[in-house]
C-alpha cells in the first residue's frame, strides 16, 4: 500500500517538472524509500528537495514509519534510459555492447539509436605509416550493455 501511494504521489511531482525523469526507485522492507532521478538538463538540489517533500508531506508517519532519500543520478552512472542519451549528444561516451567497447563524442540520440564519432590511427592504404580516420557508427540502444559518459578533469 506505501508503495503505490508513493508511486503516485511520485507520479504527480514529475508531472509538475516535465524536465526531470525517474531512473530508479525502490522501498526495502524496512520503507527505506530511494528515489534516483535525472532531467534533460540535469538535477538540482532544489528538484530533489522539492520532489523529496511533494512525497514526505503526503504520508502520514502515524500510519507508516518510514525514510525517504531523493537524488540524483550519480554523474559516472550508466545510463539506462534513452532520454539519457539525448541529453548527453555533444558529450564523450563509453559504451560497451555484446561484441565491443567504443569511446567517441555522442553526436545524435533518438528513442532507438545512438550515433557516435570519434578519431582513429589506421594503416595508410598504400605505403608505409599511419592516418588520422574520422569514423561514425550508429548503435541500437536495445544492444547497449553499459554507456557512461566519460568526464574529463
Amino acid at each position: 500500500m506505501l508503495k503505490e501511494k508513493v508511486i503516485a504521489l511520485l507520479d504527480e511531482a514529475l508531472a509538475e517538472n516535465e524536465s526531470l525523469f525517474l531512473i530508479d526507485f525502490s522501498i526495502s522492507p524496512l520503507n527505506q524509500i530511494n528515489v534516483i532521478l535525472d532531467g534533460d538538463h540535469g538535477v538540482t538540489l532544489q528538484d530533489c528537495m522539492n520532489i523529496s517533500r511533494a512525497i514526505e508531506h503526503n504520508l502520514d508517519r502515524e500510519e507508516e514509519d518510514f525514510s525517504l532519500e531523493v537524488a540524483s543520478a550519480g554523474a559516472t552512472a550508466p545510463m539506462v534510459m534513452p532520454r539519457q542519451y539525448k541529453k548527453n549528444v555533444g558529450r564523450k561516451i563509453e559504451v560497451r555492447t555484446e561484441v565491443e567497447s567504443l569511446e567517441g563524442n555522442l553526436t545524435a540520440a533518438t528513442q532507438e539509436y545512438i550515433t557516435l564519432e570519434w578519431k582513429t590511427r589506421e594503416p595508410k592504404p598504400v605505403g608505409k605509416g599511419k592516418v588520422t580516420v574520422q569514423k561514425k557508427q550508429e548503435i541500437a540502444i536495445s544492444d547497449i550493455k553499459e554507456a557512461k559518459v566519460v568526464l574529463k578533469f
